[in-house]
């Protein structure tokens, strides 16, 4: 009995020190965040060619109009081609994307992936560009998004992540994934570029040097989550990130439960993965080569998603709570610990959440939160066979 009581009082220290520790990382970077300097905006000269790449997977609700819209950038015209990148969409939508004036790829895999698609594409085109730019097939850039990230290029940037926001906040849970995307480019683009160190890749808006982009791919074949394969392709060389705040572009966010669950068990199946891949790798990259960048985004690897931090903090809390009021007195400085971290935790979050979700809708939408924290803390138990296929989200035509 001894011996089972001296178990679980270390096993509970060292959930409380991983949670503790996943706790301070958070708020460390989420008051960096404020120390994020905007990159001055000054117009370069030389506009580089640039090719636009929009992977579409049974996108045809959306991937004509986004086509038309990426056509709209203010830069210098024969200065960029948009590339739609066609796998399963239907002939109806095949003809309207003929009609514009873009490059059309159409491929076809036995099982789809993103990164199949960008990597046949950068084998088709024959055309030599400066950089690529990767958009999602439900992404909108602003009219001058372009000629913000080529300005990132001319001062000597490779890789630079745009400012991915919501465009729309129609639903609970649309609300909910806006503001987990904005509380992440608070903690993990602009909190790691205050500090020096690189900003984190999102999947889409994002732009990289081409010829190292296309040898890079070549190397990747990771069905889900080949953003954060690229992060540590890019550490391990040195390659710094760069994010830009001001270049925005448009993501439609989740709408549903269900498509919440589907897609946040694509990125938990992907933390796993990456996690066992790399873990052994950036610890000796930081002690041999005291390569922080890499390691960096093993520990990210190993924080829990910021739900599953929260929501797992609270019911522990609560436990010792409950502990401490059937007179388990013992359980008192536990209980005062983790409350003392569920305080900072809402308090990075709250820090790192912009002022323009501080509002009645987003504290009617934080009713749906203990249902996307339940989906997600079972979604650990069903991760199996998750990257063994790809998991695509549908898009639709929303309204903000």
């Amino acid at each position: 009995m001894e011996l089972l009581e001296f178990f679980l009082k270390v096993l509970a220290y060292i959930i409380y020190t991983y949670f503790t520790a996943s706790t301070i990382y958070v708020l460390v970077f989420a008051i960096a965040g404020f120390g994020y300097k905007k990159n001055r905006n000054n117009s370069a000269r030389n506009k580089s060619s640039i090719a636009v790449f929009i992977p579409a997977y049974k996108e045809d609700a959306v991937i004509v109009e986004v086509a038309k819209e990426a056509l709209k950038q203010q830069y210098e015209v024969g200065k960029f081609d948009v590339v739609v990148i066609a796998d399963s969409l239907k002939e109806t939508t095949i003809l309207a994307l003929k009609a514009l004036p873009i490059i059309l790829i159409e491929v076809s895999f036995k099982e789809s992936t993103k990164a199949k698609a960008l990597n046949q594409a950068l084998s088709e085109l024959q055309k030599k560009y400066d950089y690529a730019l990767i958009l999602d097939a439900d992404n909108v850039m602003e009219p001058n998004f372009m000629n913000k990230i080529n300005n990132a290029f001319q001062k000597g940037y490779q890789v630079v992540q745009g400012h991915r926001k919501a465009k729309n906040r129609n639903t609970s849970f649309a609300i909910l994934d806006g503001a987990s995307e904005e509380i992440n480019n608070h903690l993990f683009r602009k909190g790691h570029r205050a500090l020096g160190l690189s900003s984190g890749l999102i999947g889409s808006g994002m732009g990289f040097n081409y010829p190292l982009f296309k040898s890079i791919m070549k190397e990747v074949n990771a069905i889900g989550g080949f953003d954060k394969e690229l992060e540590f392709q890019f550490a391990k060389r040195g390659i710094v990130v760069e994010y830009l705040n001001d270049a925005i572009v448009l993501d439609e966010k989740i709408q549903k439960a269900n498509d919440f669950a589907v897609q946040r068990r694509r990125w938990l199946s992907t933390q796993f993965i990456y996690l066992k891949k790399y873990f052994v790798t950036g610890c000796k990259e930081l002690l041999r080569n005291g390569n922080m960048n890499f390691f960096d985004k093993v520990l990210q690897m190993i924080i829990p998603p910021r739900v599953l931090l929260l929501g797992i903090t609270l019911l522990i809390a609560l436990g010792y709570g409950l502990a401490v009021v059937a007179f388990d007195f013992s359980a008192q400085m536990m209980f005062q610990k983790w409350i003392l971290n569920l305080f900072l935790i809402g308090l990075a979050y709250l820090l790192a959440l912009p002022k323009s979700f501080y509002q009645f809708t987003t504290l009617k939408a934080l009713l749906s939160l203990p249902n996307a924290f339940f989906k997600m803390l079972l979604l650990l138990f069903k991760l199996k066979g998750a990257n063994k296929k790809f998991i695509h989200t549908t898009h639709g035509i929303t309204q903000n």
